[in-house]
């Protein structure tokens, strides 16, 4: 047996080493337990102390000289029990506490462009819904811009995914938006130079931020209502502060 399997159930390594060696000598004084324990007799009677408290040693005396043995290994297996009996019983109390405390914040980090694929992919978790994006022309020069266009998006619109995005207004993205009715995207166009986006951002599920920094090669996926909350307020006052064209698809998939 190995000393891990019985730290399973709280007990260290002395205390683990001290259960067995009783076991197999049985009933014996303090030292033959050390010799057998590898145990320091001056350690050993604190170890004896917290396993008697553990309920896993007993103790007898016989012409005024103590002798220790190990009790039924199957207490364990009862104290076992006894955690799940008071862990069900405590257990609802501790459920509606945790009703009442916001929760943190669930983060998952990803690296790399296979990473950043992975933080895509989980927007088109969600169809039928509508995604909000502040869209970075860096994704050109440092990500798989194929895989992007021939296949993100295409399963975007194929989902039914409908997308706002406030973008640079710069030549490629002007091109990107004659395609918007096709791939069932509002684009609005803002001032590179007044308002730089280094990274990209899409708020998507009704809770979920997704963040590629595509030239540090990393994302971000938060799970925050609150957060979600706060950047759709500031999405929707760029979103109204920028003058509507007159060539923005409908949301026909609504229809």
């Amino acid at each position: 047996m190995q000393v891990e399997d019985l730290e399973f159930f709280g007990l260290d390594k002395k205390e683990t080493q001290t259960y067995l060696s009783l076991l197999e000598l049985g009933e014996s004084n303090i030292e033959r337990i050390s010799n057998k324990s590898g145990v320091k007799r001056t350690t050993l009677y604190d170890v004896i102390a917290s396993l008697r408290r553990k309920s896993l040693v007993g103790i007898t005396v016989r012409k005024n000289k103590k002798y220790y043995y190990a009790e039924d290994p199957r207490k364990l297996e009862d104290q076992l029990e006894e955690r799940k009996a008071k862990l069900n019983t405590i257990l609802p109390e501790l459920l509606s506490i945790a009703n009442f405390i916001d929760k943190k914040p669930k983060i998952r980090y990803f690296e790399g462009i296979e990473g950043i694929k992975e933080v895509y992919r989980d927007t088109l978790n969600y169809p039928k819904t509508e995604t909000l994006a502040w869209v970075s022309v860096d994704a050109v020069n440092h990500f798989d811009i194929d895989w992007l266009w021939n296949f993100y998006v295409l399963k975007r619109a194929e989902n039914k995914i409908w997308q706002r995005s406030i973008a640079p207004d710069v030549d490629y993205m002007k091109n990107v938006k004659t395609h918007d009715q096709k791939h069932l995207r509002q684009t609005r166009l803002i001032s590179p130079e007044k308002f730089p986006f280094e990274v990209e951002i899409n708020l998507y599920g009704n809770g979920s931020i997704g963040i590629m920094s595509f030239k540090e090669q990393i994302g971000m996926i938060i799970e925050s209502k609150k957060i979600y909350n706060t950047l759709k307020s500031i999405f929707e006052l760029n979103w109204q502060s920028l003058a509507k064209t007159t060539d923005e698809p409908r949301k026909t998939y609504l229809a």
